[in-house]
């Protein structure tokens, strides 16, 4: 557990220097849209093609990883929404409560992380992993989120999500590494350092942005709110997503599908991931109850320190 820690500490404890900053003042508000336009339209991108680029294609592509992985996200969807729905909460901020139960923050902390845990030839299970939940899991949830301006709010809403997917530089990231990675494709020397050094920005700064963002969206959440909108959907995020993975995997895997120990591993510890910080931004535009959905990221966040070392404790071999 001690070596578990000395991996997982550092990454928490920039997402705490990030909140700690904004929350002092240290970080002006302002500037937490620039960290984000950084991390996402620079930093991230460069690291993900980097991943991408020395993945072995086949692993970019496996059916049966985004298979099992998608199944589980629409049983925490179903499962979220159909808890969360009636009384105070429509379909908007069920549907977003949904979302946050159900996408890790496999982007901006799962990449790195687990990389750290586990070797870089886990990230190619990740990657896929993002790839499910930006194009399929996202656009589920926003479509859900309008079903209260009837069906064509809610296609309205699917088309949009798709149109941001392709506006998204992160699977564009993943796609070219994915095709340098089939044609063994390499960078000249020049851009190919440019992109490291861009690459190597991405953890640290998605960390401390990440922390910048809860700091933010705590403060403005000013109004108050009772523990059981957001605390149980923190709890499902943390320990039924991944124990659904983990089921489902295992019995996938028991009747033949080819899904390896070490690729199921990294399913459930991605799982095991707190909230991704960015479902509040698309909370906030979409008009759903930012405070509740920061909470949710904010406790998840927390508890995972705890959670999610535990988890890599228990399944991590050796």
């Amino acid at each position: 557990m001690a070596s578990i820690l000395l991996v997982t500490f550092p990454f928490f404890a920039l997402v705490a220097a990030g909140y700690l900053a904004a929350r002092r003042g240290w970080l002006p508000l302002a500037a937490i849209p620039g960290l984000n336009g950084f991390v996402l339209f620079f930093a991230l991108p460069a690291m993900l093609y980097r991943f991408g680029a020395s993945t072995p294609i086949a692993q970019l592509l496996d059916p049966t990883v985004a298979g099992v992985w998608l199944v589980c996200a629409l049983l925490v969807v179903g499962l979220a929404v159909v808890f969360s729905l009636g009384g105070r909460i429509g379909w908007n901020d069920a549907a977003f409560g949904a979302l946050v139960a159900a996408f890790p923050n496999s982007g901006f902390m799962g990449v790195p992380l687990i990389a750290a845990l586990l070797g870089p030839l886990a990230v190619g299970t990740v990657i896929v992993v993002i790839v499910v939940d930006m194009v399929i899991t996202s656009s589920l949830c926003i479509a859900l989120s309008r079903l209260d301006a009837g069906e064509g709010g809610a296609r309205a809403a699917l088309r949009q999500a798709l149109l941001g997917v392709l506006r998204n530089p992160m699977p564009w990231a993943i796609g070219a590494g994915a095709l340098a990675s089939a044609w063994r494709l390499t960078l000249p020397g020049p851009l190919d350092k440019t992109v490291a050094l861009l690459a190597d920005a991405a953890s640290p700064v998605a960390l401390f942005t990440i922390g910048a963002v809860l700091a933010r969206s705590q403060m403005q959440a000013d109004h108050p709110m009772p523990w059981r909108d957001y605390v149980p959907l923190a709890l499902v995020k943390l320990a039924l997503h991944p124990l659904l993975v983990l089921l489902l995997g295992a019995a996938a895997a028991r009747l033949g599908a080819p899904l390896q120990a070490s690729t199921l591993t990294v399913l459930v510890l991605t799982a095991a991931l707190p909230s991704a910080s960015n479902v509040s931004l698309l909370a906030e535009r979409m008009g759903a109850d930012n405070g509740r959905i920061a909470r949710i990221i904010l406790v998840s966040t927390a508890l995972a320190f705890v959670s999610f070392s535990a988890a890599t404790a228990w399944l991590r071999p050796g």
